[in-house]
């Protein structure tokens, strides 16, 4: 490995760090002091090793063979958010959703209020183009700044990005390390009403005090994911410690015990289920990452 200003550790258990609370180890976690510093790693880095980015942690399955290469987590270092002026904000790719519609609240910045809906931070939700309430990142966003593979650092307008449904165009192995995002002006007292109200909804229909990855399948045009997993009967399904929340049905959970192939198979399952009842194939929206429990660790 080069040399690192930040926090680089061999064989690093990923588990505590993903929302399921399932899965191997990274081989290399790095956790860069810096932008500068990133680039810099990754410069000096075999190219023919590969790199991922991990933020919160919620919308991931880590496989149980853990993940090859480097995985990247962007700490307090990559978290600041700054008003650039009266509707725009410049956050770092580590900043979760809560802190930036709090930030846009604070600065009188409405249509950023969805954000405290979505789990994860400013670089997992540009990548997956996340939303949540009738809003997506494409709606917001007017640039981000990316570290490549490379080490180089680019700066890509939105329109740059080929957004669609919960999709962008990025390089899988880019890291988002800021974004800019632009809402309208508006009254903070209102803006702090909209994000309760989100805050409530949420807590009413999903199983947040769970280990769950959050949505689980995309929805297809024009249908619900849930209602389709209901309607091939799987609420409440389970394959050993994974099961289908019988509060939210796009939703798996980790019951206590669940490996990450638990929790893989049960969405499988319900895929193949859902095709055979509905005729409708499921996209996964979570990402599954790494080698499964059997494959030989690299190195």
């Amino acid at each position: 490995m080069p040399p690192a200003a930040g926090r680089l550790t061999a064989h690093a258990p990923l588990a505590p760090l993903v929302w399921f609370k399932a899965g191997g180890d990274a081989d290399w976690l790095f956790e860069p002091k810096d932008p500068a510093d990133l680039s810099a790693f990754l410069k000096a880095l075999d190219p023919a090793i590969p790199v991922m980015a991990l933020g919160l942690g919620s919308n991931l399955i880590v496989r149980d063979g853990g993940v090859p290469g480097v995985v990247v987590r962007l700490g307090k270092a990559f978290a600041g958010i700054d008003q650039l002026d009266a509707t725009t904000l410049r956050c770092g790719g580590g900043a979760s959703g809560i802190a930036v519609s709090s930030a846009a609240r604070d600065a009188g910045i409405a249509g950023l209020e969805f954000l405290r809906g979505i789990p994860g931070t400013v670089g997992g939700f540009v990548r997956m183009n996340g939303g949540a309430y009738g809003r997506e990142v494409a709606d917001i966003l007017l640039s981000c700044e990316l570290v490549l593979r490379s080490g180089d650092v680019k700066s890509l307008a939105a329109g740059e990005l080929g957004f669609s449904y919960r999709h962008s165009s990025l390089p899988e192995d880019a890291i988002v390390v800021s974004a800019t995002l632009r809402g309208v002006p508006g009254d903070p007292a209102a803006i702090q009403a909209e994000m309760d109200s989100i805050a409530a909804r949420r807590e009413e229909s999903q199983p947040l005090r769970t280990r769950t990855g959050g949505s689980t399948f995309k929805n297809p045009p024009g249908r619900k994911a849930w209602a389709l997993v209901d309607e091939a009967g799987c609420r409440g399904l389970a394959l050993g410690g994974a099961q289908v929340s019988e509060k939210h049905t796009n939703f798996l959970i980790n019951t206590g015990e669940a490996s990450a192939a638990d929790i893989e198979a049960l969405g499988e399952e319900v895929r193949a289920r859902v095709k055979a009842a509905t005729g409708v194939e499921l996209e996964w929206e979570i990402r599954r990452v790494g080698r499964p429990a059997d494959a030989e660790r690299a190195g």
